[in-house]
């Protein structure tokens, strides 16, 4: 059985940023709904998900949560910092030139800039760290937001969820786990992307 996603409930596609609710408000109510079908019935299938990723209100909490980050200014192969973004480009062009290149296709992840850092414990050792553009770290955010209420609501009725209250963070790493090999398999294998 294919579910179909209400008509009550459109993709957040045709939002605009300037929204009274809010992207983060948008966003937000968008993850309680995935979350809720998702939980409700574990062979529902999700297929107009990518019409969510690539919404306005979705690239912006995206690039938001990009923006907040503690390497917010690292730059990734292309030379590009989110300051350079926020204060040269403009984010709202950042981002529809963004959005517009997921819609059509045109979209590719570049490859990451690799750097040599010190593994922690003091050993001498150097372990490779990987830093992707400003647009791939928002894309891979964007998915993120979309993906991690689906499974974490097909964990919430398996046997692997562990309940937050119990002190473990177990469900949480598994979710992002899965979502990551996700987000890499749809970035690299789509017919979107290929």
């Amino acid at each position: 059985m294919v579910a179909v996603i209400p008509k009550e409930a459109p993709p957040n596609g045709g939002a605009s940023c300037t929204d009274p609710k809010g992207p983060w408000q948008r966003v937000s109510e968008m993850q309680d709904k995935l979350h809720r079908w998702a939980a409700a019935d574990s062979g529902r299938r999700f297929d107009d998900v990518f019409n969510l990723v690539h919404g306005p209100a979705t690239l912006r909490v995206a690039f938001d949560r990009v923006a907040g980050n503690r390497g917010r200014n690292t730059p990734g192969i292309d030379g590009v910092t989110t300051d350079d973004v926020e204060h040269g480009f403009g984010v709202d062009g950042f981002l529809d030139h963004l959005r517009l290149s997921l819609k059509d296709g045109s979209f590719r992840p570049v490859p990451v800039r690799q750097r040599q850092i010190p593994k922690p414990g003091g050993s001498g050792k150097l372990r490779k760290l990987g830093i992707p553009t400003i647009a791939d770290r928002v894309v891979q955010a964007a998915l993120k937001r979309v993906l991690e209420p689906v499974f974490r609501g097909r964990l919430s009725v398996g046997l692997l969820w562990v309940p937050a209250s119990s002190g473990s963070s177990r469900a949480h790493w598994a979710s992002v786990r899965s979502a990551r090999a996700v987000t890499t398999r749809v970035v690299t294998r789509s017919p979107v992307f290929s």
